[in-house]
């Protein structure tokens, strides 16, 4: 199945639209805006508001853009699932006690201790996994009912890139734009190339695009609603339109990527490559003077 060009678009303005328009209407959230203030790297106060604006892009934008019922359902479950479970995160976090890194988050629930980011890890998780359920067509492409096995090891395979390219977008949302960059630099082909994906590719890339200069701005920033219901829109794309090799190597750079920000600071490592370094700088305000990052930073 291929999504044409005219859904794409469809699909990439409606995403971009809604985005602006939720935003918009977001600056009279019930309960004040307060509450959806935070300090950002340079001290300055940062709105979270664009994130769920950004889920509202990414949900409308998928499923004007998904090309199929199964697909825009799978969409929805998933965009869904992360930024609501990341909405929590960003307003019930204890900031007294914090927990960082997927292995911290795990770390505590083996211990029996459930953290918000705990909590965050298992909701999306499981969305991720009813998701791939959707997206995976339990019959063959020649009529034939598929192995539960084989079904089931896809399901999984493609639940865990979905939750992994959450929790990814996630991890680069630490400086201006930088996020939604990515994101975009990501979705731009999938969406050019006009396969099953196309569609909600290209509806990840109208969100970014609708969000950047106020983010690159500093006014606003994704936080973890908007940072993982991208993540989440943009692995369901790659799943539903990739062949299990191509998303078994997808998976595997993801985790690889995730294991790694464990221990080293992605910021330190994009300052010390010119290429990493020129994009992530470009359209944003001058660099703030150098503070000591954690790993994963």
């Amino acid at each position: 199945m291929t999504v044409g060009p005219l859904r794409r678009v469809l699909g990439a303005v409606g995403a971009a639209s809604a985005t602006l328009v939720a935003r918009g209407l977001l600056d009279e959230v019930p309960g004040g805006t307060a509450r959806w203030t935070r300090t950002n790297h340079r001290g300055e106060p940062v709105s979270m508001l664009a994130g769920p604006a950004a889920a509202a892009g990414a949900l409308v934008g998928g499923v004007v853009g998904a090309g199929s019922v199964r697909n825009a359902l799978a969409a929805t479950v998933a965009t869904g699932t992360a930024a609501t479970f990341g909405v929590v995160d960003d307003l019930t976090e204890d900031t007294t006690e914090r927990t960082k890194g997927l292995r911290g988050h795990l770390g505590a629930l083996a211990r029996g201790r459930v953290t918000t980011g705990g909590l965050k890890v298992l909701g999306i998780g499981a969305g991720a996994v009813l998701a791939a359920a959707i997206a995976t067509p339990v019959r063959g492409s020649d009529g034939s009912r598929r192995s539960p096995a084989g079904w089931g090891l896809d399901v999984l395979v493609s639940g865990a890139l979905v939750a992994a390219s959450a929790n990814l977008v996630n991890l680069l949302d630490l400086r201006p734009g930088r996020a939604l960059k990515a994101v975009g630099i990501v979705a731009a082909p999938v969406a050019l190339a006009g396969g099953p994906g196309a569609g909600l590719a290209a509806a990840v890339l109208g969100t970014a695009a609708a969000g950047l200069e106020a983010d690159l701005a500093e006014r606003d920033m994704l936080g973890d609603g908007g940072a993982n219901a991208l993540g989440a829109a943009l692995g369901t794309a790659v799943v539903v339109g990739a062949s299990r090799p191509v998303r078994c190597g997808v998976l595997a750079g993801l985790v690889a990527l995730t294991l790694a920000s464990e221990r080293i600071s992605f910021t330190e490592v994009i300052a010390r490559t010119p290429v990493l370094r020129e994009v992530d700088a470009w359209g944003r305000r001058p660099a703030a003077p150098v503070r000591v990052e954690g790993p994963g930073a």
